[in-house]
């Protein structure tokens, strides 16, 4: 995996063969032919990441596309006076990168562990290939593109909220994307402290948006993590009214 920092050439070293567990949660694999698989199982490579160390940085040149097996992180980037813009959180199941694997370009993000966490990786040529050679791999990175796309617009509107309440669930319904985050199912594993780093906003303020939708029976706050009651209130308009 790339190297950027000293953490990041430790994290590269760190790299392993995936478990048959690890391999289970990667949603893509069960859409590849048996050759298909055999080489992206033998290409792929996992490793343990832990809080705070970055997988990818601004300006590094893309040699793998990524998928998060277990743990958090988040997609930044930090402007020139040195303020930090957070893109979006990936839970497990998210693959992440395809454009920038597409297009072999420069990272324009940072990716960073918020927690300990696994990450998994294909070498971009391997990307590639499968791309040439695999019609389900093709079908799940359109659909990967498509489901980004729409992110993003999100997340363009959620910046201009001035309602907290709705950026914390807007931010929540997000990270329930069950297309870009399978493995999250109905409960995210997340603290109060990691979702404020997401939204941009405080903790004690996060807290207070979470007890107004838990109220509103639009999640529960469950120990060590949040269970959706309600996806499409956490992402319709009537929050905001």
């Amino acid at each position: 995996m790339p190297s950027t920092t000293t953490h990041d050439s430790t994290l590269h070293q760190r790299r392993r063969a995936a478990t048959p567990q690890e391999l289970a949660g990667i949603p893509w694999l069960a859409l590849l032919k048996d050759e298909e698989r055999r080489l992206a199982v033998a290409e792929l490579r996992v490793s343990d990441a832990g809080p705070g160390e970055f997988v990818c940085r601004v300006g590094r040149p893309v040699t793998y596309w990524f998928g998060v097996v277990d743990g958090l992180f988040k997609m930044s980037s930090d402007n020139a006076q040195g303020a930090t813009t957070t893109f979006t959180g990936i839970p497990p199941g998210g693959w992440f990168g395809e454009g920038t694997a597409l297009k072999r370009e420069p990272y324009r993000y940072n990716i960073q562990a918020l927690r300990k966490s696994v990450i998994a990786g294909v070498p971009v040529d391997t990307f590639h290939w499968l791309l040439d050679h695999s019609i389900g791999f093709n079908r799940f990175i359109m659909n990967q593109l498509n489901e980004r796309l729409g992110q993003f617009i999100a997340a363009r509107e959620i910046d201009r909220l001035n309602n907290p309440d709705v950026r914390v669930a807007r931010g929540l319904a997000s990270l329930f994307n069950p297309v870009l985050y399978p493995g999250v199912g109905e409960v995210l594993r997340i603290t109060q402290q990691e979702l404020a780093y997401l939204v941009g906003l405080s903790r004690q303020r996060v807290n207070k948006a979470l007890i107004t939708l838990q109220d509103q029976g639009a999640i529960r706050v469950e120990y060590g993590g949040l269970r959706v009651l309600d996806l499409q209130a956490l992402r319709s308009s009537w929050l905001s009214k």
